[in-house]
């Protein structure tokens, strides 16, 4: 009891010492419990933020983190997640402070971009470690730049990694446990690590969407994003408790709806992975108004799966194909996948063919936002059947659709 008021007293020193504090109300507008929710606070008026803490109106510390969205070396935003029991409203305190350093939590996500190294004949022990890289647009073979051929980011519930290549594709990598596993497998699991029970590769994505990759489109088909200046794949964040990395795409000649001369566009494709979430944030941005342009976006079409789609912009699908050959035994994998989208910014839901459930996507001016998710039926923890995906995917758009509520 005496460590306890003694942890109290110290929370109570500290945000006296505050520069600036503010109360902020959480609520949960469903009749479900629901975890892990993002709560984001702007700090553009907050003057220099360098450290912050959060407490719960018991007075309990809160796990948050601050980011640096632009990397200018100045926080834009703190994050932190709230549980909610149904129709709960919750009140938190956030301190702010103009010096020491962000508080430090366990980590719950991860990512990591790593150079080649062919002189290691260990395929997990790769430990050149970047933040970023760019590659002109008539790189011969960005896809063998980076070890597991380009950014990877994970969840206790999700790994992916992003081709650094034309495609972009998002490939999966499935999970037997809820757990961080890829500082551990680099995305290519060794035997001895599947006998200890990591999970591994699960999707062939080849050319196709995989999982709601971002494409032009030319009238008929998609697109890949080629060709660019250059394109580049950074980190922005690594956690604790959301990781943000980017892809950029510099003098995109992305072809026109119209038929017009394309002009050279500038597109930043930003995934956010929150800690707790089998979903993934994706937000694009282009540096021009593209009102005039269509693209693309979906799911692979895996070989003999089952579809699910509402109409409304949740398009799903449940089957079982060959992963790539690097996998550990080359088993067949049963995947569900699933893409979101905001009815604005639909323009045609195609009908599925050999590759892709598609759609052709618009949006007012210059940015849009969607979301991605995938389960393998590897989890303990997760689904087995179409029908089990499927209802969980219902449940899901219905609170894509009902965020909480922050004041």
């Amino acid at each position: 009891m005496k460590l306890k008021l003694l942890f109290l007293a110290l929370i109570g020193a500290t945000c006296a010492n505050a520069q600036t504090t503010l109360t902020v109300t959480v609520t949960n507008p469903l009749s479900i419990a629901r975890s892990d929710q993002p709560v984001v606070v702007s700090l553009e008026k907050y003057g220099t933020v360098s450290s912050a803490l959060v407490t719960s109106s018991d007075k309990r510390e809160v796990a948050c983190q601050l980011d640096d969205l632009d990397q200018d070396e100045r926080f834009d935003e703190l994050c932190f997640l709230a549980d909610l029991k149904p129709k709960e409203k919750k009140t938190y305190t956030i301190s702010f402070f103009s010096e020491g350093e962000p508080r430090q939590y366990p980590a719950r996500v991860y990512a990591e971009m790593l150079m080649r190294n062919d002189k290691v004949k260990e395929k997990n022990r790769h430990n050149n470690y970047i933040e970023s890289i760019t590659a002109r647009g008539d790189c011969a073979n960005s896809y063998n730049l980076q070890h597991h051929h380009g950014v990877d980011f994970e969840s206790e519930l999700n790994g992916i990694r992003i081709y650094f290549d034309k495609r972009q594709t998002l490939d999966l990598y499935g999970k037997f446990k809820k757990r961080l596993e890829l500082r551990e497998t680099q995305f290519y699991t060794s035997q001895e690590q599947k006998q200890q029970g990591y999970g591994d590769d699960v999707l062939w994505v080849g050319n196709t969407f995989g999982l709601g990759a971002f494409r032009g489109w030319n009238g008929s088909e998609p697109t890949m994003i080629d060709p660019v200046r250059s394109r580049t794949q950074r980190i922005v964040s690594y956690g604790p408790l959301r990781t943000i990395v980017e892809v950029v795409d510099r003098g995109w000649l992305a072809p026109t709806a119209n038929g017009q001369k394309a002009v050279p566009l500038n597109m930043t494709l930003r995934y956010t992975q929150y800690a707790g979430h089998r979903d993934t944030d994706v937000d694009v941005f282009f540096n021009r108004n593209v009102s005039d342009y269509r693209f693309s976006t979906g799911i692979i079409n895996v070989k003999g799966s089952q579809e699910y789609t509402d109409h409304k912009g949740l398009r799903a699908c449940w089957g079982t194909d060959y992963p790539s050959t690097d996998t550990v035994k080359w088993n067949r994998e049963t995947v569900g996948l699933a893409i979101c989208l905001q009815q604005k910014n639909i323009a045609s839901e195609e009908p599925a063919n050999k590759d892709n459930y598609a759609f052709v996507v618009k949006m007012p001016e210059n940015s849009m936002s969607y979301k991605l998710c995938y389960g393998s039926a590897n989890e303990e923890f997760g689904f087995h059947t179409a029908q089990e995906w499927f209802d969980y995917l219902k449940q899901w758009k219905k609170e894509v659709e009902n965020p909480i509520v922050v004041k």
